[in-house]
């Protein structure tokens, strides 16, 4: 653990390109060969909003990290945050990791989401990343800047509360970065399996039902990569997979849902968020 911890606390900004570059190279071969939906569509077109996002993520990520870095260098030179005021002296080292890694994603990851499907204007920004008609590894980064810039500043407060030094701070992005990349996937594994996953972190099915384009649907299955904090808030759900149909029912044309210009003004256009279905088996 601590190898790991020494090698995130200085990890090269290549490393972290290959993490992304290689994660998504990586699933996009593994669901071409194992696809969970088989997809008549261009991949390389349906590809191209999605990649303009990712960069457009990691451009802000990019030009605020000196913000991350400055606030985990602080509290962890004053002791402060909650896994410095439960474990002091950063022992035993892998339940400090561990701790750290749990936290930040509940903040930078449930947390934000569930505020976003529940604050109107974060779910008008939001919306850029469940119109994605054909869910696939590259829609993991589908997101609007404004988004990205929502996401970085819950992340932020995280690292803030948690008291999380930058190694674990690098550590956690780059599993995060993988998770997303994992649970959009358009990957087809037996249901045992993911069911058994789902149990400790996020796995494909579990997340897809979260891109169901109806309601309840749609604000469940909020984590990113452990699942505790949705069962642990009741906001876990579960659909079959083939009952899942991907989009939002009010921004329902793919032509335009493919298109960057009409995603970027997206989050401006008005609509009425529909009601809550009863029928939870549609």
């Amino acid at each position: 653990m601590e190898t790991i911890f020494n090698y995130f606390e200085n990890i090269p900004s290549t490393h972290r390109s290959i993490i992304l570059v290689g994660g998504l190279t990586f699933f996009w071969l593994l669901e071409s060969g194992l696809p969970l939906f088989k997809f008549k569509y261009n991949k390389w077109q349906h590809a191209l909003p999605n990649l303009f996002f990712t960069l457009t993520t990691v451009i802000i990520n990019f030009a605020l990290a000196f913000l991350l870095v400055g606030t985990a260098d602080w509290v962890q030179a004053n002791n402060f945050g909650v896994i410095n005021w439960l474990l002091p002296e950063m022992q035993p080292l892998w339940l400090y990791v561990l701790l750290g890694v749990l936290l930040l994603d509940f903040f930078g990851a449930y947390l934000a989401h569930f505020v976003e499907h529940k604050v109107k204007p974060l779910w008008m920004v939001h919306l850029v990343h469940h119109t994605d008609h054909k869910v696939d590894t590259t829609t993991a980064n589908r997101h609007h800047p404004i988004e990205s810039l929502i996401r970085f500043a819950f992340t932020l407060f995280g690292v803030f509360v948690v008291g999380t030094p930058i190694a674990i701070v690098m550590l956690y992005q780059a599993m995060s970065l993988v998770f997303t990349q994992f649970t959009h996937a358009n990957l087809k594994m037996s249901k045992g399996l993911d069911k058994a996953l789902s149990y400790v972190i996020i796995s494909p099915d579990m997340h897809k039902i979260h891109h169901h384009y109806r309601l309840p649907y749609t604000d469940s299955n909020y984590g990113n990569i452990f699942s505790i904090w949705d069962r642990l808030f009741g906001t876990y759900m579960y659909l079959d997979r083939e009952k899942i149909v991907y989009g939002v029912d009010v921004f329902p044309d793919e032509t335009k849902n493919g298109h960057i210009g009409e995603l970027l003004k997206q989050p401006f256009q008005k609509y009425e968020k529909p009601t809550l279905t009863t029928n939870v088996e549609d």
